[in-house]
């Protein structure tokens, strides 16, 4: 029997980012957790590029184009999609993760999924947090696991 597993070992890879800029304070909190957890897994600095979008429904179409560049081992998508009074919610929410899902399928690039959905901005302020539990920071040594992982199996 052959067990595969992802390491969470970045030297070398090089890595990209998508950010929203809607709800940018907690998308920096994110952000900043990405960055700490690719650094202390090995990525270097000059190995990752950041692309700020709009919001959470443009992460997608950005995440697409990173993937087909052939310039990137993974990828990590950063958001925060917050419900309001509003259905604006549901029709970002879903669509946005069910998009980037898709775009792993169709490209095979392993991509870190951190677009936080939540009832209250509490709530997002605790995913995003400077400590354990962000989900920036899992997001990215997510990613580099699942780089790892789909090399071994190739």
């Amino acid at each position: 029997m052959t067990t595969f597993e992802g390491l969470h070992d970045g030297k070398g890879m090089r890595v990209g980012i998508v950010c929203s800029r809607f709800n940018e304070f907690i998308v920096t909190a994110l952000l900043d957790g990405a960055k700490r957890g690719l650094s202390a897994h090995g990525v270097s600095e000059s190995d990752v590029d950041v692309v700020w979008v709009p919001g959470a429904f443009e992460i997608p179409i950005a995440t697409k184009a990173m993937a087909t560049s052939g310039r990137y081992d993974t990828l990590v998508t950063l958001g925060a999609v917050i419900r309001g009074e509003t259905a604006h919610f549901e029709y970002v929410a879903g669509p946005v993760a069910d998009s980037i899902a898709q775009i792993q399928l169709e490209t095979g690039m392993p991509i870190g999924f951190a677009v936080l959905t939540v009832e209250n901005v509490e709530q997002a302020v605790e995913r995003s947090g400077p400590g354990a539990g962000n989900k920036g920071e899992e997001a990215a040594i997510g990613a580099i696991e699942m780089a790892n992982v789909l090399k071994a199996l190739r």
